[in-house]
């Protein structure tokens, strides 16, 4: 009954990013947010956070009393030792107040109950940035709500706990009955005394005085109605929106079922598919390989970007043998160092990509591994290091994909391109093809020992499109150019402390399970594999199998 609560913790630097794309959409109209399919994810009440806001303006009569209270409300703490972000200070009649989501601070002086300036400086060097004549203080937190909501969830909290315990002990489940007794009531005493609690999202449901069943809000709906709403790469991400519901509901019902959260903590859920689309009423999905499904649902809008603005064509493609693969890319590589260029070479599996690597190290190369165990600051940094020429070949899996602009990389290899299967289907043969599409100088080699479907499709469109464009170019007279790019040092990741996502199964220790939880682990297993796999996350289907293969064997060894 060892249960490990899920890390929650929200990097303070992320976190203000957060509140401060939702305090710009609140607040003007000029606004793009770029996200992820995380956008989907409970985010509080949009009405309340807004409702809460304080106003102040110069001018305003208004009492530093009253302003501290209401500061206090939405979640701003005092604090005059150690001045950060979600505090105020104030002295005579000068408080500093630090926004949840502004890197500076603002300072309002008050005489005679009346607001004189409103300053904004720099909290490291005190430097005056700005004057305002209003400004909006937005709450400290996306999970706040109006102290009568705030009494009702209380009383409702208490209402559903009665009723779990008792369904607890009818059951004769007593360990569970005293579980969710004894957390909730911890919960409630923080609430009651400091507005908040650890997982206070849990309790969403009757903070914004929601209905059983009825969806959260989220981030798209701090957007206007006629947003527009632009899904890049839609071929991985809206399978990824389709699946989070289901997967986010398996967990948690388990906590449900033993007594860790309330029933209600099942409301605090990404969307489900139907919702995310009600609310979309203009939408581009973008994606190189689109799947059945935006095509169908785009009807006869279906526009192809094939002509690149430089008159770059999509790169040769050709076929080697596999058997000699390794021997091949070893001469590929001189040539491309030769020429100052990079090599991307993708292979199936994590120890494959290892083993190579550490082969062409041993061969002199300048090379580098790249895969999902390694965090994301790590990977970008090897990217990165790629681009200004620390080492010449990345060798990877299925992270050399979708997204990365590599116009330095002059050569991609695929190895083992006639497996096929999910890291060699048609979508992924063209996706990791087009990693060499930066570059005037660049080529494909597929090594496959025969000519499966997916090669075949996969080379008949690569061919087409570049068909296409050299037409274009010929036609307009225009001469490719390989596109130019700084490399940038990301100083916005400095701020970020990553952190390994673990899956909530995947570190089980085998060795202490019983027998009989072995079938039970496995089936679950093989469900999470087939989710993982239908929103096209390879890598972590491949770890599911890998831990069932592991089951297996223990559960021969065992009998």
């Amino acid at each position: 009954d060892t249960y490990i609560e899920k890390d929650a913790s929200i990097n303070e630097q992320i976190d203000r990013l957060r509140l401060k794309a939702t305090t710009s959409l609140l607040s003007r109209e000029d606004v793009i947010v770029v996200a992820s399919v995380s956008c989907i994810y409970n985010i509080g009440s949009p009405e309340d956070f807004k409702n809460l806001c304080v106003y102040i303006e110069v001018g305003k009569k208004i009492s530093i009393d009253f302003l501290t209270n209401e500061l206090v409300k939405i979640r701003y703490e005092r604090n005059n030792i150690d001045f950060k972000r979600n505090t105020f200070r104030y002295q005579g009649n000068i408080i500093d107040i630090w926004p949840s989501y502004l890197e500076n601070y603002i300072r309002v002086r008050i005489e005679n109950d009346e607001i004189v300036y409103i300053k904004e400086y720099k909290p490291l060097t005190n430097q005056l940035v700005t004057e305002h004549k209003k400004f909006y203080i937005y709450p400290a937190s996306h999970f706040v709500t109006t102290p009568p909501k705030f009494e009702e969830a209380l009383k409702n909290i208490k209402e559903e706990l009665k009723e779990r315990v008792g369904y607890f002990k009818s059951q004769g489940k007593l360990l569970e009955a005293e579980r969710i007794y004894r957390r909730t009531m911890n919960d409630l005493e923080l609430l009651e005394t400091t507005g908040f609690c650890h997982g206070i999202e849990n309790y969403s449901r009757h903070l914004s005085g929601r209905k059983p069943g009825e969806r959260p809000g989220c981030l798209i709906d701090y957007f206007p109605k006629d947003f527009l709403c632009i899904i890049d790469e839609s071929h991985v991400s809206i399978p990824q929106v389709y699946g989070m519901y289901e997967g986010d509901r398996s967990r948690k019902q388990t906590l449900v079922d033993y007594g860790f959260r309330l029933p209600s903590a099942l409301d605090n859920r990404p969307l489900k598919f139907d919702e995310f689309l009600g609310l979309l009423n203009y939408v581009i999905y973008s994606s190189a390989t689109p799947a059945e499904w935006e095509i169908k649902i785009s009807k006869n809008r279906v526009v192809e970007q094939i002509i690149r603005p430089t008159g770059l064509v999509d790169p040769p493609a050709e076929v080697r043998p596999a058997k000699t693969q390794v021997d091949d890319i070893k001469k590929e590589i001189n040539k491309v160092v030769k020429e100052k260029g990079r090599v991307l070479v993708n292979t199936l599996t994590k120890r494959t990509a290892e083993d190579l690597s550490d082969y062409l190290l041993s061969q002199n190369y300048r090379v580098k591994y790249i895969h999902s165990d390694l965090d994301a600051i790590t990977r970008i940094n090897i990217i990165k290091d790629l681009r200004k020429g620390e080492f010449d070949v990345l060798v990877g899996v299925n992270l050399l994909r979708e997204g990365l602009d590599l116009p330095e990389v002059t050569l991609v290899a695929i190895f083992d391109a006639d497996k096929e299967g999910f890291l060699r289907n048609e979508t992924t043969l063209i996706q990791l093809a087009g990693r060499a599409a930066r570059n005037i100088n660049s080529k494909i080699i597929l090594y496959a020992d025969k000519i499966t479907t997916s090669i075949k499709k996969s080379l008949d469109e690569m061919k087409r499109r570049r068909n296409l464009q050299l037409e274009y170019n010929k036609k307009h007279n225009i001469k490719p150019r390989s596109i130019v790019k700084a490399v940038k040092e990301y100083e916005e990741f400095q701020y970020i402390t990553s952190r390994k996502h673990y899956y909530e199964v995947s570190e089980v220790k085998l060795e202490y399970l019983s027998k009989q939880n072995i079938p039970q682990l496995i089936k679950f297993f093989e469900q999470e594999m087939k989710k993982a796999a239908d929103i096209l996350d390879f890598e972590t289907a491949i770890m599911y199998r890998e831990k069932i293969k592991e089951l297996k064997e223990l559960l021969v060894q065992s009998y």
